[in-house]
């Protein structure tokens, strides 16, 4: 985890609109993102067909430079706040760029032969719309609770990094957590309702 002076002064410069300290800030957590792309990519393993961590990460840093021209966050805790924002889009946007009813990937077969081998697992379309509407109820999610969401699930903080992060405490933290995994559950459930 970078240390919370150095991005507090990047943060700093960056109220001046420093176009350096944009860099600055975007090389310090690459590799966090790097992680997060990873990880996230793992949950789609038909979308790494078509898209790999490199390109998300990339998609991603560019919508957050984009966005740190118009936003400028004050905290550590705004600015991954923003940067996993931006990942949740860019996965989003390419669920349903790829699995959408016109996607390349939705009207493509690629078992690469396994089912005739009986060692396919395919992922159903179902699967990929569940994903988008996770990301979409996390968006949802009152401030608090989003904010320890994107430090604990999106940037994989530990729990007592992502609270030293928020600056609350351990137990405000995990009481946070418990309340938004409960949120998204009933929403999901609620999507997966309205679906049938």
């Amino acid at each position: 985890m970078p240390p919370q002076t150095d991005i507090h002064k990047l943060l700093v410069d960056l109220q001046d609109s420093a176009e350096d300290a944009k860099a600055a800030l975007l090389d310090l957590t690459c590799e966090r993102l790097r992680r997060l792309a990873s990880r996230m990519l793992k949950n789609y393993p038909r979308l790494k067909r078509w898209s790999d961590t490199d390109e998300v990460l990339q998609a991603a840093t560019l919508r957050l430079y984009k966005a740190l021209s118009s936003v400028k966050p004050e905290t550590p805790e705004q600015y991954f706040g923003l940067a996993a924002t931006q990942i949740r889009r860019e996965l989003i946007d390419l669920t349903r760029h790829f699995y959408g009813p016109e996607g390349l990937a939705a009207n493509h077969h690629s078992d690469s032969g396994k089912i005739l081998t009986g060692t396919a697992n395919p992922e159903e379309p179902a699967k990929l719309v569940e994903w988008e509407s996770f990301h979409e109820s996390v968006e949802a999610l009152p401030t608090e609770l989003k904010m320890v969401v994107e430090q604990l699930w999106y940037n994989g903080l530990t729990q007592a990094d992502a609270a030293e992060v928020l600056g609350i405490s351990l137990t405000t933290l995990k009481r946070r957590w418990t309340q938004a995994r409960l949120l998204l559950a009933d929403s999901i459930r609620e999507d997966s309702h309205d679906a049938q």
